[in-house]
């Protein structure tokens, strides 16, 4: 019991600090994205051009810290207990945008705080999440990793046709989506480089799906931080990842929660006060509006 109890508290504490990481990465990335030429939008060209940027190169540090003790995290717990603590970024995020607007919390600042944590504790609680055979069935794995990237293209596709209006949040959660498929994937990497060291874990996909599910979600939330301010992206981003990691978790990692009637409604609860909180603390006036580029009102005009 000690030794479960000690992994537990290793796992928040890797799991809190890669969210800290992350969130403070996204807004040091949104402000340089926001300064991006409009006609990168949706083109690995935008990472070529922020990579003149200091500030974006600051935030990307962060985040690739955020995600290696996030993988760290995913190694050591379920994804189901950590996808609800990595939904913290946000609180990070806006402790950063505080401190750049001297924005108080306020009522709707506190309520989301509230919502947010309450929510991860409800449902790590409720839940108590915890390992289990991994699911053998390889169409099973497939059409849950394959209706989260087809959902992404959908959402995507639309975002292309209103990119100034629903399109940031469009993008940011199918970013969302796709990374919390890569979270599932790490998972599994981890897992098959325990098992047979590096000659086992490259000589299969998903090392691979990893990488190309990050630089694509990469481009996604970019192209979402160019074209609007945080708060209508990052909500978006913060709520989608977790709930596509539990799905991915318990559909296919073999991650099992507490499914009697009481339990499942808690469940239910915990996550919907995370979304909740979420969409709260991300549209806090704190959250940096940004300046709207000239050419963004140039196409907004036409």
């Amino acid at each position: 019991m000690i030794e479960v109890r000690s992994v537990s508290v290793l796992v928040l504490l890797l799991a809190v600090s890669a969210a800290s990481c992350v969130g403070f990465g996204f807004v040091l990335q949104q402000n340089a994205a926001q300064q991006a030429p409009l006609g990168d939008f949706l083109s690995f060209r935008l990472l070529l051009d922020l990579m003149r940027v200091p500030r974006w190169l600051g935030g990307i540090a962060l985040m690739v810290a955020g995600m290696v003790l996030g993988a760290v995290a995913l190694g050591k717990g379920e994804i189901s207990l950590v996808e609800p603590l990595l939904a913290t970024n946000l609180l990070f995020a806006l402790a950063l945008s505080r401190h750049q607007t001297r924005q108080s919390l306020g009522r709707q600042g506190w309520t989301g705080l509230a919502l947010l944590a309450g929510g991860v504790t409800a449902f790590i609680l409720a839940g108590e999440p915890r390992g289990g055979s991994a699911v053998a069935d390889p169409v099973r794995h497939w059409l849950i990793i394959g209706a989260m990237l087809g959902a992404a293209m959908v959402l995507t596709t639309y975002a292309k046709r209103s990119r100034l209006s629903w399109g940031p949040v469009l993008l940011a959660t199918a970013a969302g989506l796709l990374y919390g498929v890569q979270d599932a994937l790490t998972r599994v990497s981890g897992t098959r480089f325990s098992e047979g060291g590096l000659a086992e874990l490259f000589t299969s996909w998903q090392p691979y799906g990893v990488l190309a599910l990050g630089v694509t979600g990469l481009v996604l939330v970019q192209s979402a931080f160019e074209t609007a301010p945080l708060r209508m992206s990052l909500p978006a981003l913060t709520a989608a990842q977790p709930l596509a990691g539990i799905l991915c978790g318990v559909g296919f990692l073999g991650d099992r929660l507490h499914t009697d009637t009481g339990a499942l409604a808690w469940e239910a609860a915990g996550l919907a006060a995370i979304v909740a909180g979420i969409v709260l603390l991300g549209l806090h006036p704190a959250m940096p509006c940004g300046t709207e580029p000239e050419h963004t009102r140039d196409l907004q005009a036409r």
